[in-house]
C-alpha cells in the first residue's frame, strides 16, 4: 500500500488518499493515540470514491473514533470500464428509457461485479490492519449491499454490517443473506424509486443475523435523514468498540 497524499482536515480527522497495485482508495483517520476500529465503506453504480455523499459519511464516522475506508471499484470513479460493463451500462439505460424489465440486465451486471471486487477489498483489509494505529474488529458500512453480503459471509474479520437497501441485490446474495449472522443494521427509504419494498423487506427478513435492526423512513433514494449517521454510529460502538 502506497500513500499519495493526505491533509489534516478541519474537523482534526486525517484524509489519506492511496493505491494498493492498481487499485485507489481513501483512509479516513481520526485524532487519536489508540489503535481505532476500522470501517469498510462501500458505493457502487459507478460512483467515484469522492462523491460527497460518502465523504460525507466517512469523515463524520472518522471523528467519532473509527478508521474509515473506501476503495474504487472496477468500473468506478476513474478505474476503466470493460465493454461488457459499458454495453451492460448502455442495455440498462435503454430498458429504462422504455419502461421495461431490468432485473435480468441487473442480474448479468451486478453479480460479476460483485465477485471481482471481493477479493480486492480483502486484499485492502490486509493492508490496512497492517497500519500502525488501526486495530480490530472489522465494520462495514455502505450502499452496495450485494457486495456486503457477499464480505460478511466470506470475511470472518467483519464483526458487524450496515446496509442500505437501495441497491439491487442479485439473487446469489439474496440466497447467501442467509448465512449473515453478524449484527446488522438495515437503512430502507420507505419511498425508494428504484427499489421495491417488499423485496428490500424480504431481503431484510432472509438475513440470518440474530441481532437485526430495520429502520425504516419516509423519502426516495437519497432522502436518508441525517439522523441516521448518528445512529449508525452507536450500532458501531455497540459491536466494535
Amino acid at each position: 500500500m502506497q500513500f499519495t497524499s493526505e491533509q489534516r482536515l478541519d474537523d482534526g480527522v486525517l484524509e489519506r488518499e492511496f493505491t494498493l497495485g492498481e487499485i485507489p482508495g481513501t483512509l479516513w483517520t481520526p485524532e487519536s493515540a489508540a489503535p481505532a476500529p476500522l470501517v469498510l465503506m462501500s458505493h457502487n453504480n459507478g460512483l467515484p470514491k469522492a462523491d460527497p455523499r460518502l465523504v460525507a459519511r466517512a469523515r463524520y464516522t472518522a471523528a467519532h473514533g473509527y478508521a474509515v475506508a473506501t476503495i474504487d471499484a472496477a468500473g468506478c470513479g476513474d478505474r476503466p470500464r470493460s465493454a461488457a460493463d459499458e454495453q451492460a451500462r448502455a442495455d440498462l439505460r435503454r430498458a429504462m428509457q422504455a419502461g421495461e424489465p431490468v432485473d435480468e440486465i441487473f442480474e448479468s451486471f451486478i453479480g460479476p461485479l460483485v465477485e471481482n471486487a471481493v477479493p480486492e477489498w480483502r486484499a485492502t483489509l490486509d493492508a490496512l490492519l497492517q497500519l500502525p494505529g488501526i486495530g480490530g474488529p472489522v465494520g462495514y458500512s455502505g450502499g452496495w449491499t450485494a457486495l456486503g453480503i457477499r464480505l460478511a459471509v466470506a470475511e470472518p474479520r467483519i464483526a458487524a454490517a450496515g446496509f442500505f437497501a437501495g441497491g439491487f441485490v442479485p439473487r446469489a446474495q439474496r440466497e447467501e443473506a442467509r448465512q449473515v449472522t453478524v449484527p446488522l443494521l438495515f437503512l430502507l427509504q420507505w419511498d425508494d424509486e428504484g427499489n421495491p419494498r417488499q423485496r428490500a423487506l424480504d431481503l431484510f427478513d432472509a438475513f440470518g443475523s440474530r441481532e437485526k435492526t430495520l429502520h425504516a423512513n419516509l423519502g426516495g433514494h437519497t432522502g436518508t435523514p441525517w439522523f441516521e449517521l448518528e445512529d449508525g454510529c452507536r450500532f458501531l460502538d455497540r459491536h466494535l468498540k
